[in-house]
Order: C-alpha cells, then sequence, then structure tokens
C-alpha cells in the first residue's frame, strides 16, 4: 500500500514538473518569499518600513540619481543583529539631498538640493560632527532605480518591503481557514444529520455575506492593524475549504477502507485524521491556491480603503491608494509598480493551483 502511495506522490510530481508555467510560479513564489522575509537586505533603504523621507526629491522617476549627505546624529540604538535583519535598522542619522558642497578648514558648507531649477540654502556643519573618518566617505551619489514616491522615500525600498505583508497574508489567512474549514467540513460531512444542518446554515449565512464587507467588519471591531487584517481575512475564507471538505467526507465515508477502519474498533477521531482527510486534501490544497490569491487581493483592497497595514508601514495597497491620483499627473508608475507586484504575485498563486489541480487529477 506504501509502494502505491508512494507511485501516485511521483506520479504527480512528475506532471506538476512537466507543466512550465506551474515550476516558473513556484520558483517566483520562492524568490518573493526570500525577499519578504530578507526585505531589509535587499532594500537600498535598510531603515524601518524604509521609511527615509526627502521631501526635496518627491515623486522622481525612476534611475533618479542625487548626492546624498549623511550627517550622523551619534544616537545609541541597542539593537540587535536579528532585529536589524528582520525589522529594519532603527534611523540614527539624517540624510539631506544635496546639490554641491565645499569643505572648509572646519567646516562642511552645502546646498540643498531643489528641484524645478530653484537655489537652495547654503548650510554649514562642523567638521567635528564626523568623527574618524574623512567628510567624503559621507557623501555619495544615491540612485533611486524605481524613483521616488510623494514623500521622497525610495521607491524600490517600499516596494520589496510591502512585499512581505501581501505575501505573509497569504500563509496566515490560509493556514486560519484551513484549521476552521477543515474541522467544521470534516463534522458536517462525517456525522450528518443535525449537526451537519447546523454546520451549513452557518457556511450559508457566512456565504451570504459579501466577503470584502464582512472583513471590514471584523476589521472595525478587532481595530485597525498589521495582524488583525490577518485575522480578519482568515475568518473569512473557511466557508469554501469547509464545503469542499464536506462535499469529499460523504463520498469518502462510504469507501471500503473506512468501513473497515470501522470494523477494527477504531474512533471516529482517527478515521477522519488518519484515514479519511489524507486521501481528500488534493482539491483542498488546490483551493488553498487560489485562496493565497483571494487573500493578497483582499489586503490590497483594504489597505486602499485604508483600513489594512497602517503607516509608516509598507503596502502594496497603500502604495497605491497613495499614488492612484499620480496616474493622470504624468507619473503612472508611482502606482502601476505596486500593482504591477499584486498581479504577478496573484497570477503566480493561480497558475500553480491550475498546474496542481492538473497534476493531482487521478483521471488524467
Amino acid at each position: 500500500m506504501s509502494h502505491k502511495s508512494n507511485s501516485l506522490k511521483q506520479l504527480a510530481l512528475q506532471k506538476f514538473k512537466k507543466n512550465f508555467w506551474g515550476v516558473f510560479s513556484f520558483y517566483y513564489i520562492v524568490l518573493v518569499g526570500l525577499v519578504s522575509v530578507f526585505a531589509y537586505v535587499f532594500a537600498p533603504d535598510n531603515s524601518q518600513h524604509a521609511n527615509q523621507m526627502h521631501l526635496s526629491i518627491h515623486s522622481k522617476k525612476p534611475g533618479f540619481k542625487v548626492t546624498m549627505l549623511t550627517i550622523p546624529l551619534q544616537l545609541e540604538t541597542n539593537q540587535s543583529f536579528f532585529d536589524k535583519l528582520f525589522f529594519g535598522k532603527k534611523s540614527t542619522d539624517t540624510e539631506v539631498p544635496i546639490a554641491n558642497y565645499s569643505v572648509g578648514e572646519d567646516v562642511l558648507s552645502y546646498k540643498e538640493y531643489t528641484s524645478d531649477g530653484l537655489e537652495g540654502d547654503l548650510k554649514t556643519i562642523p567638521l567635528t560632527t564626523f568623527p574618524d573618518s574623512s567628510v567624503e566617505d559621507y557623501i555619495k551619489e544615491k540612485t533611486f532605480l524605481f524613483g521616488t514616491d510623494k514623500y521622497g522615500r525610495d521607491l524600490l525600498s517600499r516596494v520589496l518591503v510591502g512585499a512581505r505583508i501581501s505575501f505573509f497574508i497569504g500563509f496566515v489567512a490560509v493556514f486560519i481557514s484551513l484549521l476552521i474549514g477543515v474541522f467544521m467540513g470534516s463534522v458536517a460531512g462525517y456525522f450528518g444529520g443535525k449537526v451537519d444542518a447546523l454546520i451549513m446554515w452557518i457556511i450559508n449565512v457566512t456565504w451570504s455575506i459579501p466577503t470584502l464587507l464582512l472583513v471590514i467588519a471584523i476589521t472595525l471591531a478587532l481595530g485597525k492593524g498589521f495582524w488583525q487584517v490577518f485575522i480578519a481575512v482568515g475568518l473569512t475564507m473557511w466557508v469554501e475549504v469547509a464545503r469542499v471538505v464536506r462535499g469529499q467526507i460523504i463520498s469518502a465515508k462510504e469507501m471500503q477502507y473506512v468501513t473497515a477502519a470501522r470494523a477494527l474498533g477504531f474512533d471516529d477521531f482517527r478515521i477522519i485524521t488518519k484515514h479519511i482527510l489524507p486521501n481528500i486534501m488534493a482539491p483542498v490544497i488546490v483551493i488553498s491556491a487560489a485562496n493565497f490569491a483571494a487573500a493578497i487581493l483582499i489586503e490590497s483592497g483594504l489597505s486602499f480603503l485604508g483600513i489594512g497595514a497602517q503607516p509608516p508601514m509598507a503596502s502594496w495597497g497603500a502604495m497605491i491608494k497613495d499614488h492612484y491620483n499620480y496616474i493622470i499627473l504624468g507619473k503612472p508608475y508611482l502606482a502601476i509598480i505596486p500593482g504591477l507586484c499584486i498581479m504577478s504575485l496573484v497570477m503566480a498563486f493561480m497558475l500553480i493551483g491550475n498546474a496542481l489541480r492538473d497534476a493531482l487529477d487521478v483521471k488524467s
């Protein structure tokens, strides 16, 4: 029996490997996952939430370059290596975009960068502000590959850090939906009768409420924030999982292996968890992939409406909200770039869901 199971797994894996778009989507999702976890390693601006603002260089085009002066504030921060790695560096320096500078005997003179042909203020700063190294080490040319947003923040860094919310919302929401959906569907399908009627009534009532409206209600009840959105999305996505699991268990509980398990005296919990669920997980896996995509879209919608991740936290939906009016102001990339990120990640999950459906189809 074990040999047959392994053979079926091998066949499914071979079929999946033959699907180019499925494999491509898998590697793309892995790449986004790595970027999400180690966002501050890849981001040019590794401050917390990539929130270094430079209003003098707001809304600049991709590839914009400027000379940046870093003024050390010499503040001590007790921040561990792992805290910096996963949550960004607490900013202890001030960055100032400058047009030109000159170094005197005791002071550094510089003119602040201004756009539209205006001339910036001339300012001076004592050289003692820069300890233990040359002033030149604090003046570097900085390139903004994706340009800057309306607050002068590095758009590339915001996109990379924003991937974390959109990616992990899928994992948390799908985990919660599987936990609730598999339990409710298993109980309803296996026991039937009044238990099934009660759970189906709960499912139908929940299903009748628009998903976005229910998420908004839960979010407002739990409060605005990062984890509240994760929980709210997860609590609205279990219904479809429960219906699929219920239908599969109704068919599977009449199979001979279930009858044999009952004859051997196994309890209901063991029959459901050890015998039925492992044999019906194929459609659940496929629907989970679709729920990943749905969770990303719901979170983006909530952030766009202003009840998702709150500023200064980076979120693709919030970035579109901040810049959608720039589409008609000649700078559409500010909204299009995060929009393309959402589209590509959702498409990847849908494609991998289709590939899994084909690979796990026992009839093909």
